[in-house]
C-alpha cells in the first residue's frame, strides 16, 4: 500500500492532464477524478466527454460526475474515500463544504503569476496585454476565487510571437512539474504559504465576443497581441463586407504602404493590413465556413484588393 497521501483530482480541461500524468508516473495514488457532465458539442450536439474523462477512461481511473458540488450524495460519496489532499486544476469553484474534507487541504494550480490575472482566461489576458512574463501558481483554497495564500510559483517569458494556444501547451507541462513539488511539500509537512499582495490584484475575465473583434484604430502591438493571446480559440476576427474572417496568426512590419486603419494595402503574396501607426501582416486567416489558410493559400482563391477594407 503506498504511503503517499491519497489524491482526489479535480479537473475539466485538457490543461490538467500533465498535472495527472506527473502525479501518476512518480506513484502518487489518484483515487478518484471529479470532472464535469458530458455536454453537447460540434454541429451534431452530440454529448462530448472533458478531455480529463477521456483520459481517466483511458487509464481505467474512477471518476465521479456531480451536477452540483453541494449536493448531499456528491459530498458523502467523496468524504468516504478519506482523501487526504484535494488537487485542482482548471475546474469550477469549490464550495467550502467540499474543499474542507481532505485532512491536509485542497490546493488550485493557476496559469498566472498570481494574484496577477485572477479569473477565467489567464493566458489569454497576459499576451492581450502585452506581458513579456508569466507562469504558473500553486495556491491554497479560499471562499473568494483565486485568493488563497500562495504555495509556489514558476516562471516564465513570453515569446514576442507566442500565441495563447502555444503558451498554454508550455505552461500546462510547468504546471504538471509544479503540482508535484507542491504535493511533495505538503506531504512532508513543509509547504510554507504567504498571503497574496492585493495592491497588485489584476483580473481575467472571460474573454467576450466584443474582446475577439479586431480594432484596426488601435496601435500595431495592440492588435498583434490581440490575435495571437486569442490564437487558436476564441480567435480574432474582422469583416470583409459582411464575411466574418478568423485571423490566427498576425506579425508587425516594420515597412509596408501606410493606408488608413483597416486599410488592406498588399494582396500579392503577402496580406498586408494598416493599422493606427503602421503595417500588420497577417499570417494565417479563415473564411466563416471555409478551411483554415496561410494568407499565401487564402489569397490565391481570395478577391481582395489593396484599397479593401477589413472592420
Amino acid at each position: 500500500m503506498s504511503e503517499h497521501p491519497h489524491i482526489v483530482f479535480f479537473g475539466t480541461a485538457e490543461f490538467g492532464i500533465p498535472a495527472i500524468t506527473t502525479l501518476l508516473r512518480n506513484e502518487y495514488p489518484i483515487v478518484t477524478i471529479v470532472t464535469a457532465l458530458d455536454k453537447p458539442a460540434g454541429r451534431g450536439r452530440q454529448l462530448a466527454s472533458s478531455p480529463v474523462k477521456q483520459f481517466a477512461l483511458e487509464h481505467q481511473l474512477r471518476l465521479l460526475q456531480p451536477e452540483k458540488l453541494r449536493d448531499k450524495e456528491f459530498i458523502e460519496q467523496i468524504s468516504a474515500l478519506k482523501p487526504d489532499l484535494f488537487v485542482v486544476v482548471a475546474f469550477r469553484i469549490l464550495p467550502p463544504e467540499v474543499f474542507t474534507i481532505p485532512r491536509l487541504g485542497s490546493f488550485n494550480l493557476h496559469a498566472s503569476l498570481l494574484p496577477r490575472y485572477r479569473g477565467a482566461a489567464p493566458i489569454n489576458w497576459a499576451i492581450i496585454r502585452g506581458e513579456r512574463e508569466t507562469g504558473v501558481t500553486t495556491f491554497f483554497l479560499r471562499e473568494n476565487v483565486d485568493t488563497g495564500n500562495v504555495i509556489l510559483q514558476a516562471r516564465t517569458p513570453i515569446g514576442p510571437e507566442e500565441t495563447a494556444g502555444e503558451l498554454h501547451d508550455r505552461l500546462a507541462e510547468i504546471g504538471g512539474e509544479i503540482v508535484l513539488h507542491t504535493v511533495r511539500l505538503i506531504e512532508s509537512g513543509k509547504a510554507g504559504s504567504r498571503p497574496q499582495d492585493e495592491s497588485t490584484v489584476s483580473n481575467a475575465p472571460k474573454i467576450s465576443r466584443e474582446d475577439c473583434r479586431i480594432d484596426w484604430t488601435k496601435s500595431t502591438s495592440e492588435i498583434h497581441n490581440n490575435i495571437r493571446g486569442l490564437s487558436p480559440r476564441p480567435c480574432a476576427f474582422t469583416y470583409h463586407e459582411k464575411t466574418l474572417l478568423k485571423i490566427y496568426r498576425a506579425t508587425i512590419r516594420s515597412t509596408g504602404t501606410k493606408g488608413s486603419p483597416g486599410e488592406i494595402t498588399g494582396t500579392g503574396k503577402n496580406l498586408l493590413v494598416s493599422a493606427k501607426d503602421g503595417t500588420i501582416e497577417v499570417l494565417e486567416i479563415q473564411q466563416e465556413g471555409k478551411k483554415h489558410h496561410t494568407a499565401e493559400e487564402f489569397l490565391r482563391g481570395s478577391r481582395l484588393k489593396p484599397g479593401d477594407r477589413f472592420v
